[in-house]
C-alpha cells in the first residue's frame, strides 16, 4: 500500500504564490530600461494627445481616502463634469455628500459657487489654465485630478517620478487601458491610459506614503469628448439664483475635505 506522505510547514499554494512574486522581481536591468522606456512613450504619447485638443470635456468620479487618529480608514466620495476650452477657460462641477459645487474660469475672472449655501466668490487671476491651478493650490483649493488639466501633464508627472513601470493592461470601465505605475519621493501614483487613437487617462490613483495608513485620492474619468464632440459652453458666471457673493475665503465646505474633518485634530 502506498505510504502517505505528511507535507508540514508551507503549504504548497503558498509556495506557488511565493515562486510566481519571485518570478515577476527577477528583472534584468535591461528589461527594467526597457519597460521605463515603453512606460515613458505612452505616458507621453497621452499627454501629447491632451495637448493637441483645443476642447475637452468628460464627467469623472473621486474618491478621497482620510484616515481616522484611530487608524479608521474612510473614503469621500464625489462626481461631477469638467469642460475645458485651452488655454484658458474652464468649467467644473462637483457634488458629494458635503457640497454642490461649480467652478468657473473665463480667462479672467475665476468664480467658486456653492450651490446649497447659494453663495459665491470671485477673484481676478488672469492667464491660463495652469496658472489658475498654481493659484488653486497656493489657496488650498485644488481643481480634482488637476495634473492632468495642464497644458503638459508628461513634464507635471515626470518632473519628480522615479521608477515608473509599464504594468500591462487593464479595463477601466469597459475600455481597455494601458497601466502605468511611478513613485516620488512621498507618493505612488498610478494612470491608466485608454488604448488606441484616443489615449486619454481613464483613471489616477495616487497613495500618499508619508500619511499613516497610506491613503489614496483617486479619479475615474468617463463620457470622454474632444474637439467637435463638446457641447458648446459659456465661461462666463451668470448668477441665475441670485446668490449672496462673499469672500472666497468665507464660502463653506467648498473643499473635498468638508470641515467637519479636522487635519490632526480629534473629530
Amino acid at each position: 500500500m502506498r505510504s502517505v506522505r505528511k507535507v508540514t510547514g508551507t503549504p504548497v499554494a503558498s509556495l506557488s504564490a511565493a515562486a510566481f512574486a519571485l518570478i515577476l522581481c527577477a528583472t534584468t536591468p535591461q528589461q527594467a530600461l526597457a519597460d521605463q522606456a515603453d512606460a515613458e512613450r505612452l505616458l507621453k504619447g497621452m499627454s501629447d494627445y491632451l495637448a493637441d485638443q483645443k476642447a475637452i470635456s468628460f464627467d469623472y468620479d473621486t474618491n478621497l481616502e482620510i484616515v481616522t487618529t484611530d487608524l479608521q480608514k474612510l473614503a469621500l466620495a464625489s462626481s461631477g463634469a469638467i469642460t475645458v476650452n485651452q488655454p484658458d477657460k474652464i468649467r467644473a462641477s462637483r457634488t458629494g455628500g458635503f457640497a454642490d459645487v461649480e467652478l468657473v474660469f473665463d480667462g479672467k475672472t475665476l468664480t467658486l459657487l456653492g450651490k446649497t449655501a447659494n453663495l459665491y466668490g470671485q477673484a481676478e487671476v488672469p492667464g491660463t489654465i495652469d496658472q489658475l491651478i498654481d493659484e488653486l493650490r497656493d489657496n488650498g483649493r485644488p481643481v480634482p485630478g488637476a495634473d492632468l488639466l495642464v497644458s503638459d501633464v508628461y513634464d507635471t508627472l515626470m518632473s519628480s517620478a522615479v521608477d515608473l513601470k509599464d504594468l500591462g493592461s487593464g479595463v477601466i470601465g469597459g475600455v481597455e487601458c494601458d497601466h502605468l505605475a511611478a513613485r516620488t519621493s512621498e507618493v505612488d501614483w498610478q494612470i491608466w491610459i485608454a488604448q488606441g487613437d484616443r489615449p486619454y487617462p481613464c483613471r489616477y490613483v495616487v497613495t500618499s506614503r508619508m500619511v499613516t495608513g497610506a491613503p489614496e485620492y483617486s479619479v475615474d474619468i468617463k463620457n470622454w469628448k474632444a474637439g467637435d464632440e463638446v457641447a458648446s459652453v459659456d465661461f462666463a458666471f451668470a448668477n441665475t439664483t441670485n446668490a449672496q457673493l462673499k469672500d472666497l475665503s468665507d464660502l463653506p465646505d467648498m473643499d473635498e475635505l468638508p470641515g467637519i474633518f479636522a487635519v490632526g485634530g480629534a473629530q
